[in-house]
């Protein structure tokens, strides 16, 4: 019984190891990124941030995590917008613009899909 419970118990700490690896992956992978992101900060740091984080991995990350873990957000927050506003952008370039929304929303009003008031919210929105 004794050996059953031991097989049991390895087996629980292989999952917790595993579990543990990938957490250590995903936080290292998330320093790197932002180590790219950070327009601010210079080739020369960066490249001491991975030297230090390729030969003392655990102590690195936890000290990037305090030094800079409250502008990781905002970091990737304002990567995150200015994707958005660029496939945004991209968008409005391919559709036509303004004028082929409001061409769009004539033709489902004279199809009879939308309403007088639903086609002026649109053609306000278009040339917002």
């Amino acid at each position: 019984m004794t050996g059953f419970l031991s097989h049991i118990w390895d087996f629980i700490w292989m999952f917790f190891t595993i579990f543990v690896f990938f957490a250590w992956l995903m936080a290292l992978f998330s320093i790197i990124g932002d180590l790219f992101r950070d327009r601010a900060l210079s080739g020369w740091a960066k490249a001491v941030w991975l030297l230090f984080l390729i030969f003392v991995p655990f102590l690195t990350a936890l000290v990037y995590l305090i030094a800079r873990g409250s502008g990781m957000a905002e970091r990737a927050l304002s990567q995150a917008k200015a994707q958005k506003s660029a496939t945004d952008d991209y968008i409005r370039s391919v559709s036509g613009g303004a004028a082929g929304e409001i061409a769009q929303a004539k033709a489902l009003l004279d199809a009879g899909t939308i309403t007088q008031t639903e086609f002026d919210a649109l053609k306000a929105k278009a040339l917002a």
